[in-house]
């Protein structure tokens, strides 16, 4: 273990997957960085002993002084910037930053981002499904897969980012050309005092954004700020104009736009009812970020949902088995 020594440089808390991205991100700028996990063997250890071997650790116990003196923390998602050592340097004046943030700062090109208590991964993996069928050069990450820095540097012309509660946290303004927030529920309450506190980190993916897409079916999705921006919406049985809802008529239920039609909820491979409202949501985001109408619908048409989510498995004897195991 090597002692870190403050001399007004940045520290990244956490070596996990996110934290090594924030490392090579900051090392590439000329940055002088410091590292510190509460754990004595974290997941990146070794990857960061290999390729940046100079660079200070702290491993083990926070004490309560340690960052003191930084002028910058980036904060891992997965630690509370509640943690005493964090809240003392922040007393202090250091800024509290996440890799969003960083990443924010540092985009080159639109922001998609999506969060929710549920339904993000499926949104986010679908938004970028019709951007690639659209053409577009899109990078999807951030929660899921890559890390939101690890997609700066290769020509992306969109970003699609799903994005957690904890990682809004540290996020002073997203800029994001359409962000929403589709759904909350009471979610992650050993970390948030109250469900109040979680809403509040939810609303932060809101700041700077242009296009709000919200869930007409949770009043909570609503942006709270609202200045500047523009609204599309989407819900059940909402038809209104710059809203993605349905109807229903003798042949079943239709997915809208405005007063228009544009499939059958049956054409879906998606199954369950909630998946109708994020296949609305994926289509108000692409039609935020320019996507054409048509590719969108072939798209959603084929998009066979993830693994162990509604996933369906096969029919027996006229019963059909759904693996939904994920929300087990």
């Amino acid at each position: 273990m090597s002692v870190i020594v403050s001399d007004r440089r940045t520290l990244v808390v956490g070596l996990g997957k996110t934290g090594l991205s924030c490392v090579r991100y900051l090392s590439e700028q000329g940055r002088d960085v410091a590292v510190a996990d509460s754990r004595t063997a974290p997941p990146g250890l070794d990857q960061l002993k290999v390729g940046w071997p100079d660079i200070p650790v702290h491993l083990g116990t926070f004490d309560a002084e340690l960052f003191v003196g930084f002028n910058e923390l980036v904060v891992s998602p997965g630690i509370s910037i509640a943690e005493p050592a964090i809240a003392a340097a922040a007393r202090q004046g250091a800024r509290i930053r996440g890799d969003i943030d960083l990443f924010a700062e540092a985009a080159d090109a639109p922001i998609v981002a999506i969060t929710g208590s549920n339904g993000k991964t499926t949104v986010t993996t679908l938004v970028g499904e019709m951007a690639k069928a659209a053409g577009r050069n899109v990078a999807v990450g951030g929660n899921i897969g890559t890390p939101a820095l690890d997609l700066l540097g290769q020509g992306a012309d969109l970003y699609v980012l799903e994005l957690s509660s904890f990682q809004l946290e540290t996020t002073e303004e997203l800029n994001a050309l359409a962000a929403t927030v589709l759904n909350l529920s009471d979610d992650h309450m050993d970390r948030y005092p109250n469900k109040m506190a979680y809403f509040q980190a939810k609303q932060r993916i809101f700041r700077g954004c242009k296009n709000a897409i919200v869930n007409l079916d949770d009043a909570l999705s609503t942006p709270m700020a609202r200045d500047n921006l523009r609204f599309l919406c989407f819900g059940f049985h909402r038809v209104n104009p710059e809203t993605f809802s349905t109807r229903d008529d003798d042949q079943g239920t239709w997915i809208t736009f405005g007063f228009d039609n544009l499939l059958l909820a049956s054409e879906l491979k998606l199954m369950g009812h909630h998946n109708i409202s994020n296949v609305m949501a994926a289509l108000a985001l692409g039609h935020a970020a320019g996507l054409p109408m048509d590719v969108m619908l072939r798209v959603a048409r084929e998009f066979p949902g993830l693994p162990h989510r509604c996933e369906f498995v096969r029919r027996l004897n006229d019963v059909d088995f759904i693996n939904d195991s994920k929300g087990t």
